[in-house]
């Protein structure tokens, strides 16, 4: 019989489509992120959305993607695609360009 169970980590790779550039939503992601203990990177895309990897715990991660389904007060959002992955050990969280 196994005493406790460890914490579920799980990996979200996500696309935000919408008005998601230019209205500080990487800015607002990396806060988020920090906020949540949540490892990971965003970052524009060539094609208008913004592209972000969330890694941690499982509830951590899906509050992630809750928060990017509203942004920050100037985003406006349109779609968010999520495919889930195996984690890689991300560590910390930045703005990758």
């Amino acid at each position: 019989m196994m005493t406790g169970q460890a914490k579920e980590n799980v990996r979200a790779h996500v696309w935000i489509s919408g008005r998601v550039q230019g209205v500080f939503f990487r800015a607002s992601t990396v806060d988020e992120a920090a906020a949540m203990g949540v490892a990971g990177w965003v970052r524009n895309g060539s094609d208008g959305r913004v592209e972000a990897v969330f890694e941690g715990e499982k509830s951590a991660v899906e509050a992630m993607i809750a928060w990017c389904r509203k942004g920050p007060p100037a985003a406006r959002i349109t779609a968010v695609e999520v495919t889930w992955e195996k984690p890689k050990g991300e560590h910390g969280f930045e703005v990758r360009h």
